[in-house]
């Protein structure tokens, strides 16, 4: 066995790949920015160019991009391809943006309310949004990419296990869906869905980084030299899951004293249920009705049980976010989530826990060391994160 290393026709496919993921991640480039990102010479990137929009990846546009120069003009995403219905799906809330081929939003993004029981129900209600679209534009085709709470396999489209649903069996969501609306449609974890959002529409971001979202579970997401990692079995990220209490509360997923059960937006309401029946003379909150805005609230004037409460859930993030530094050295971490409501004196409290990060000494540079912040991309692009399974499934076709 020899290696070859890279012949012309890699290298060629490499640099092919390279254009249509900066066109994606800038919307639109010229020529010379094109030479900008990759150090390619004007003739080099001219001749990629031609074959790309020879080849149907990338359209030309007599649009100028820069005052100076002679006018190249631009190039872009073929703005005719099939249009993209992005949402982001649990049993109680359906988000949803269309996207035309570029990726650009169209329309206003939605959220709408459902109570579904059943597996068809949810798909029903998918199906009715994704039909209201497609009345309004009945000449395009609308492809589905859908983001779902729990355990997803991306390959099959197959919802493994929803943890706020009232079944669990799996669900063939892809399949399902495919056969009744005739459209392409993929599937995966609401936070792929996060951390592809994070990934193709934040320039700032690095190679390796992780989001992680405090809801009413605990997710996460990594990306690992510049790629989703998703593991053998597609429970990467399974952050939530991780024991901080051997002796703690049993969790849904059967074992007992996993950070969800004691950091989440769900565990948080569970503890204060549990303190206000003993308090029955209290008059905070009904026990039976509390909600996570009335905590969020709560904390930030200063309730002294529910300031307890969150900063111990903080300190259990925290801790176990050190072990899981020190094991992968991913060091830029984003979170998203309703528990961001908390504000900066929990994200400081997270902070804390971690403390400092080994790999962070040394000569090793300063930007380089450990990051945590909260995400700033809006819903809408939160949510159309999910549309770029479309955008990386494309670089493995060129």
């Amino acid at each position: 066995m020899y290696d070859s290393g890279l012949n012309n026709q890699r290298v060629r496919q490499l640099n092919r790949q390279t254009f249509i993921r900066l066109v994606w991640q800038h919307k639109r480039l010229s020529k010379s920015q094109f030479s900008q990102h990759t150090g390619l010479s004007i003739p080099a990137v001219s001749k990629i160019l031609e074959e790309l929009v020879h080849d149907g990846k990338l359209s030309h546009s007599s649009e100028n991009l820069s005052q100076r120069g002679i006018n190249s003009g631009s190039y872009h995403i073929p703005p005719d391809g099939d249009f993209i219905l992005c949402m982001n799906v649990t049993p109680t809330s359906i988000e949803s943006q269309l996207c035309d081929a570029q990726l650009s939003p169209q329309g206003e993004f939605e959220r709408l309310h459902v109570n579904a029981s059943t597996p068809q129900a949810l798909l029903a209600a998918i199906e009715s949004i994704w039909r209201n679209q497609s009345k309004i534009r009945p000449k395009k085709t609308i492809n589905l990419a859908l983001g779902i709470h729990g355990q997803v396999d991306p390959v099959t489209g197959v919802s493994q296990t929803m943890p706020q649903a009232p079944w669990r069996e799996p669900v063939e969501i892809k399949y399902l869906l495919e056969e009744k609306l005739g459209v392409t449609v993929r599937v995966d974890n609401d936070c792929v869905m996060l951390a592809l959002a994070e990934k193709w529409q934040n320039p700032m971001n690095r190679q390796d980084f992780c989001v992680i979202n405090v809801d009413y579970g605990i997710g996460s997401s990594f990306v690992i030299n510049g790629q989703i990692y998703r593991g053998s079995l597609y429970g990467s990220g399974q952050i939530g899951h991780t024991i901080v209490n051997p002796d703690g509360m049993a969790c849904d997923c059967g074992r007992y004293g996993c950070l969800e059960t004691v950091a989440s937006l769900t565990a948080l309401k569970k503890q204060a249920r549990i303190w206000l029946k003993s308090q029955p003379s209290s008059p905070k909150f009904d026990p039976e009705s509390i909600t996570s805005k009335q905590l969020i609230a709560a904390w930030h004037e200063g309730d002294e049980q529910v300031r307890r409460w969150v900063e111990n859930s903080a300190n259990a993030i925290g801790l176990s976010l050190y072990n899981f530094l020190n094991i992968l050295n991913i060091n830029q971490i984003l979170f998203y989530g309703r528990s961001c409501g908390f504000g900066e004196s929990w994200l400081a409290t997270i902070d804390k826990q971690i403390g400092f990060n080994p790999f962070d000494h040394g000569d090793s540079l300063k930007s380089n060391a450990t990051q945590i912040s909260f995400g700033r991309l809006s819903r809408p692009q939160q949510v159309m994160g999910i549309g770029y399974l479309y955008a990386e499934e494309s670089l493995s076709l060129v």
